[in-house]
C-alpha cells in the first residue's frame, strides 16, 4: 500500500524514508488540555476529547494506515464522534467514508474541499492529467459526504458541540484550512512541513505556490501556546520554520528557474527539473504526480514576470524574462 501512496501521490514521495520503518508503533501524544496527535510515523492526526471515550479527529488519516488507527482507537476505548478535515488531499479524507460507517460520526470540511471530493467526476478536476477510470480505481475511496460545510468566510464552527476558531489558509490545496481547539492549540495541517520533511523533499507539493507562500507568511500573525503539523510534529513557536519554509519552497522555485533554456517546452523543461534534482520516473503514473507538483512552479515563475509561456511552431515554449 506505501508503494501505491508514492506512485500515485506527489507530496508523499519523499516520505518514503520516514516511513519505511517496518510495523511501526503508532502513539498518542499528549499536547494540551483535551488536545492530543496520534503519530503514525508518516503524520500526526490530532483529536480533541469530548469525554473519555468520543473524540474529534482533525483528518483521517491515508488508506494504508487505518488498520494502525483502528487498533489505536480500539485498545484506548475511542468512538470517533466528528471529523474536522483540514483540507482534501488523499492522507487526510482516506478514512471518512470509513469512519463514518463504523461510528456515523459528523463530517466537517471546508465547503470547496467538500465539492472536490464530493464525486469521483469532481475529484478528476484535481486529478486532472489521469483519466476518470484511474481516478475511479485509484482515488474514489476519497469520495464522501460532508455533513457540515465551511464557508470561505467563516471564522469558527461548532462541531459535536465544541467550539473550533477556522483560519483560512489556501494554497497548499483549493481552500486550505487551520483548526483551533479550545486548548490554545493550533492545527495547521500541511500549511507548514517540519525540518524533517525539507530534508527529504525534492519538489515539496503546492496547488497554487504563490497563494500558498502568502498563507505561510500570515501565519507569522498566530500566537497560539501550540502548533500541531500533519508532516510532522508539535511546536511551541514556529516563526523560524515560517521563514524557513518559505525559503525552501523560494529555493525550489529558483532551482526550475535556473534549469530553463530558452525555447524548452514544458515536458523538456520538466525531464530537466527531475534530472537535475535525480528523481527516478518509471511509470506514467508517477509521471503524472511529479509533473503536477512541477506545474505549480513554472507558473508561478510565470507569475513573477521571470519566464514567459510562448507559442512558437504549435508549441508552448519557456523563454527567461530576467
Amino acid at each position: 500500500m506505501m508503494g501505491f501512496l508514492l506512485l500515485f501521490i506527489g507530496k508523499y514521495f519523499y516520505f518514503k524514508k520516514m516511513t519505511g520503518r517496518g510495523g511501526f508503533h503508532m502513539k498518542i501524544i499528549e499536547v494540551k488540555g483535551n488536545t492530543f496527535c496520534i503519530d503514525t510515523g508518516m503524520s500526526c492526526i490530532p483529536f480533541y476529547k469530548i469525554n473519555s471515550q468520543e473524540i474529534i479527529l482533525f483528518d483521517s488519516g491515508w488508506e494504508g494506515e487505518r488498520e494502525g488507527l483502528d487498533k489505536l482507537l480500539e485498545d484506548n476505548n475511542f468512538r470517533v464522534t466528528g471529523i474536522f478535515n483540514s483540507h482534501a488531499h488523499i492522507d487526510h479524507v482516506g478514512n471518512n467514508v470509513y469512519f463514518k460507517k463504523k461510528y456515523n460520526c459528523t463530517i466537517a470540511m471546508d465547503s470547496l474541499e467538500a465539492y472536490t471530493c464530493s464525486s469521483e467526476v469532481n475529484l478528476k478536476l484535481f486529478f486532472s492529467n489521469q483519466t476518470l477510470g484511474e481516478v475511479r480505481e485509484h482515488f474514489g475511496h476519497m469520495v464522501c459526504k460532508t455533513d457540515i460545510m465551511i464557508l470561505p468566510n467563516q471564522k469558527s464552527v461548532s462541531l459535536c458541540g465544541i467550539e473550533f476558531q477556522i483560519i483560512h489558509t489556501p494554497g497548499h490545496s483549493i481552500s486550505h484550512i487551520c483548526i483551533v481547539t479550545p486548548d490554545d492549540v493550533a492545527y495547521l495541517g500541511d500549511a507548514l512541513i517540519s525540518y524533517e520533511v525539507m530534508e527529504g523533499a525534492k519538489i515539496p507539493y503546492a496547488f497554487i505556490l504563490s497563494e500558498d507562500l502568502k498563507c505561510k507568511d500570515k501565519l507569522c500573525n498566530l500566537k497560539y501556546s501550540k502548533y500541531i503539523l500533519a508532516h510532522k510534529g508539535v511546536f511551541d513557536e514556529i516563526s523560524e520554520l515560517i521563514t524557513d519554509n518559505i525559503r525552501f519552497y523560494k529555493n525550489r522555485a529558483e532551482m526550475v528557474y535556473a534549469v530553463i533554456e530558452d525555447g524548452m517546452t514544458t515536458e523538456e523543461l520538466f525531464k530537466a527539473v527531475i534530472r537535475n534534482q535525480n528523481i527516478s520516473v518509471k511509470s506514467k503514473y508517477k509521471f503524472a504526480v511529479m509533473e503536477r507538483m512541477f506545474r505549480s512552479y513554472a507558473e508561478y515563475l510565470i507569475d513573477l514576470g521571470m519566464v514567459k509561456l510562448n507559442l512558437e511552431d504549435g508549441f508552448l515554449k519557456y523563454t527567461k524574462c530576467i
